[in-house]
Formats: structure tokens, C-alpha cells, sequence
């Protein structure tokens, strides 16, 4: 168990987020939880849940492809806390198509939020990190960031970014005993994936080694292995969690 350290995740009121939220507020951190907008979640009930384990949350909209925003919401959280010891670029959207009907806005609002986003919010928390001789960073990337996938252009060029820019920033700040990581899910059953079709799942499901979509929970627990100190010599990785689909 760890005492008083605070991690901030980007994206938190649901799917992976929430339950990284959940894992790490089992381990001790206070967590401070980004959202878009906070009436279109349940946050009276997961305020409940996370301080069931003892520790304290706070709720925070910010739009992550927003800079001013994000220093913001980062300033809240250091006002509240006085530190950020771990952070979790997990907000993220997805706009497919394929690229002969794509609209460039489209394009741009993937790549807005997933990778501008995840360096609007580091740009902002980094300071208080080196200052603190200290912290983690952990990025959601994609399997589809890795091998590429058919109608994803701008999410997969999103993710791919991501991977680029933990190995390049992992070697920046790691004399200042910073350690940045990615982790890169498969298809996880998420909302997001609720919507398919049980043919569809079944062909996706064909595709995994595991014959089986992850879940939330086991992306939350390999960040929360790279956010502890178990990990503490783990740094520029990308982590598949995707059932063995890329090997």
C-alpha cells in the first residue's frame, strides 16, 4: 500500500479508466479523476466506490485536446493534493472510416484528443515531477497503434504517436527517476464494444490466441504494476495486453 500519492487519470468516469481508478485507489493513491463533462456519468456512485478503500477523489473536467484547460485541471489537482505521482493518458475517441470517406475533421479530432492530449496533460504534470525527483506515466496506446488496422487510419496514426512519444520522453526524463510507459490493449469489452454484433464479436473473438476480449480490469492491473514501485525498473515499454493477437 502506498500513503498520500495521487495519481491523475485522464478519462476516468468509465471503462478502463474507472477501473483504473478502482485498482490504484485499492493500492492507497487519492485520485484525481478527469472527465468531459460530469453530468453524463455516475459520479456520486463511483465517489462512493473509491472512497470505500480509505482514500479521497476528486472530479475534474477538462477537455485533454485543450492546453489551457488541461494546465488548468492540473493546477486544481496540485492546489488539492500538493502532487501528482502518477499519471494515466487514458482519454481517447475513435472516429473510423475508411480513409476515402473520412473527413479531414475527423481525422483531426482523433488525433486531437489521443495524442495532442496526451501531451497537453504530460506537458502540464511534468514540471511538478521533476521538481519531485519522482513519478509515472503511463499511456494508453493500441495494438492497432502497433500493426495497423483497416478503417482506423486516424486512431491507429493516433496510437502509434503514443508509442513514439513515451520511448522518446521515457529518455528525457529518466534521470530524474521518471518512468514513462505504454500499454497497448487488444479489443477489450468495453461500451465501445457492446454495440457489435454477436457475429462480429465472434470473428474478433476467432482472431485472439485466447478466443476471448480482455477486460477492463486486466489492463488495470498491468498499469497498476508500471505505476508501483515493482516497476521500478521499467521504463520506454509497450505493453500488449491483447490475448496474444500481435506477437
Amino acid at each position: 500500500m502506498v500513503e498520500n500519492k495521487v495519481a491523475l487519470i485522464t478519462g476516468a468516469t468509465r471503462g478502463i479508466g474507472k477501473e483504473v481508478a478502482i485498482q490504484l485507489a485499492k493500492q492507497g493513491y487519492n485520485i484525481v479523476a478527469n472527465c468531459r463533462n460530469k453530468e453524463e456519468d455516475d459520479l456520486d456512485g463511483m465517489k462512493k466506490e473509491i472512497e470505500s478503500f480509505g482514500v479521497k477523489i476528486i472530479f475534474l473536467e477538462a477537455n485533454v485536446a485543450n492546453f489551457e484547460e488541461c494546465d488548468k485541471m492540473v493546477k486544481e489537482a496540485i492546489e488539492e493534493f500538493g502532487r501528482i505521482d502518477v499519471l494515466v493518458n487514458n482519454a481517447g475517441i475513435t472516429k473510423d472510416g475508411l480513409i476515402m470517406r473520412m473527413k479531414k475533421e475527423d481525422f483531426e479530432a482523433v488525433i486531437d484528443v489521443n495524442l495532442v492530449g496526451t501531451f497537453n496533460v504530460t506537458r502540464n504534470v511534468i514540471p511538478h515531477m521533476i521538481k519531485q525527483k519522482s513519478g509515472r506515466i503511463i499511456s494508453l496506446a493500441s495494438v492497432v497503434g502497433v500493426c495497423g488496422n483497416a478503417g482506423q487510419t486516424n486512431y491507429s496514426a493516433s496510437k502509434a504517436g503514443i508509442i513514439g512519444f513515451t520511448k522518446s520522453l521515457a529518455k528525457e526524463v529518466a534521470s530524474r527517476n521518471i518512468l514513462v510507459n505504454a500499454v497497448a490493449p487488444g479489443f477489450i469489452a468495453t461500451n465501445m464494444t457492446e454495440v457489435l454484433s454477436d457475429s462480429v464479436k465472434e470473428n474478433i473473438n476467432a482472431q485472439i490466441p485466447l478466443k476471448r476480449m480482455g477486460t477492463p480490469e486486466e489492463v488495470a492491473k498491468v498499469i497498476k504494476f508500471l505505476a508501483s514501485d515493482d516497476s521500478s525498473y521499467v521504463t520506454g515499454q509497450v505493453i500488449n495486453i491483447d490475448g496474444g493477437m500481435v506477437m
